[in-house]
């Protein structure tokens, strides 16, 4: 009898493992590569939070320049506290539906108006919540005449999923807070690609309440990256229980 026959048959559960070893290779690399992934997805997420949270707190700043509009990109100026003069075209309000409002309000809408720099140009300004049962009072628009100062957070423009519902602009109601959206429909020009969120001091009247951030940033990364790490384990404690069973379990 041959020297590999022997072999195979004192140690018949050896045979056939390299397709099982390969897959548990394969399947446990890419495991662990995606919980390394999502940790360094934390520390962006946790650096970007720390970030935002600076943005806020400090000092209003300027506006960005007419000029620097366009080559703005949204990461560089998220949440960015800023002031600026002009004021309100309270005849261009829009209104954006809104779910949820403070203090159990229910559902109502965001108003948003087209604010005149001094400066030159436009800026879409989020002046706060209004609940849906007064939104077509003209008290609680609380419209503000005059030369007027804003204090706020700067947004990006609010994206669309597929479950959006389509806006009616004939209507001034829209569902998102694009401000290309609002200036198009209302024909303004030079418009900042950024909504500013006013401040609650922004609105001195009941309504709309002011102040409408949400701040709260969702952090899952550790436990998804806890996830994948699990699985990976998960994997080796099933081939090893393989390997005992194919070794021992004649």
């Amino acid at each position: 009898m041959r020297a590999e026959n022997l072999a195979d048959i004192a140690q018949p559960g050896r045979k056939g493992l390299l397709g099982p070893v390969l897959f548990v290779l394969v399947t446990g690399g890419i495991l662990v590569s995606l919980g390394v992934w999502q940790l360094h997805r934390l520390a962006w997420k946790e650096t970007l939070i720390a970030e935002i949270a600076t943005r806020t707190k400090a000092p209003p700043q300027p506006l960005p320049d007419l000029a620097l509009w366009t080559h703005l990109a949204a990461p560089d100026y998220a949440y960015r506290h800023v002031e600026f003069s002009g004021r309100y075209e309270n005849d261009k309000e829009a209104l954006v539906f809104y779910g949820t409002g403070p203090h159990d309000l229910g559902p109502g809408y965001l108003i948003l108006t087209p604010f005149k720099l001094d400066s030159g140009g436009f800026v879409v300004v989020n002046r706060g919540f209004v609940p849906a049962d007064l939104v077509k009072s003209a008290h609680a628009k609380g419209e503000i005449e005059g030369e007027t100062r804003v204090t706020g957070l700067m947004r990006p423009p609010q994206a669309r999923n597929p479950f959006t519902p389509a806006d009616e602009p004939q209507k001034d109601l829209f569902f998102t807070r694009d401000p290309a959206a609002i200036a198009s429909h209302f024909g303004l020009a030079p418009t900042a690609p950024f909504v500013v969120d006013a401040d609650a001091k922004s609105s001195p009247g009941t309504w709309p309440i002011g102040g409408m951030t949400e701040i709260d940033v969702p952090n899952n990364h550790l436990s998804y990256a806890l996830t994948w790490f699990g699985l990976a384990g998960g994997l080796l404690a099933v081939f090893a229980g393989f390997l005992h069973a194919r070794w021992y379990g004649e």
